[in-house]
């Protein structure tokens, strides 16, 4: 779910702004995992732009205050959801760990860098949030320590079905400050789309595979 609708229209167009969001319906992005898409999101860029940046942290910070109460540590997804983690761990005067994708294989083999303790309150950061299956894998690494997961806060969200389901499935609340549906609405207002690539960005959302197997 969105933080708000004010803050989902203002970091989409920020996104937008700074084409930390790039949108091409005749030359698709191919994802890692193959699939080939008309939207390709790097939330790092908003790093540079430090007005955006304040605003993503002061937003990310009063979500947690917000929905999750008190809480213990933030832990950021590596790569891309640590320095947005620090700045919110930063804001709110906390510790700040952060989960690796997988374990180093060398040295002391850590998965989880800095100190989370058993029984301690864990709100995970993340950047972007596609079918959600990595972003999950941080959790689960610090549930298996015995740390407590209220939830993650994330830029942005695709708003993938499959993300909703695996979310709902590893009992993880998700707040994003941003998603598609609010990117999308902002692009068309603003003219960085027509009206044509509107209906066939919408397209994709609705079905990513059969999008990407006809373009």
């Amino acid at each position: 779910m969105n933080f708000d609708q004010e803050t989902a229209d203002r970091i989409a167009a920020n996104l937008l702004q700074i084409k930390a969001i790039k949108l091409n319906n005749t030359q698709p992005f191919v994802w890692a995992s193959g699939l080939r898409s008309p939207i390709y999101c790097d939330n790092r860029i908003t790093l540079s732009y430090p007005k955006i940046r304040t605003y993503i942290r002061q937003m990310m910070s009063k979500a947690i205050t917000e929905h999750f109460g008190n809480v213990d540590v933030i832990a950021g997804v590596a790569t891309a959801g640590i320095p947005q983690g620090v700045l919110v761990a930063q804001e709110l005067g906390l510790p700040f760990a952060y989960v690796r994708s997988s374990a180093k294989d060398h040295g002391l083999t850590n998965l989880i860098e800095g100190v989370v303790s058993s029984g301690q309150t864990v709100v995970v950061i993340e950047d972007l949030v596609s079918t959600g299956k990595s972003s999950l894998q941080a959790v689960e690494a610090l549930r298996a320590i015995g740390a407590k997961v209220a939830g993650m806060v994330a830029i942005f969200s695709y708003g993938l079905p499959i993300a909703e389901q695996n979310f709902t499935a590893a009992n993880c609340k998700l707040i994003t400050l941003s998603d598609y549906d609010a990117l999308i609405g902002k692009a068309a207002e603003e003219e960085f789309i027509s009206k044509k690539d509107e209906a066939s960005l919408r397209d994709w959302r609705k079905d990513p595979k059969e999008w990407s197997d006809n373009h």
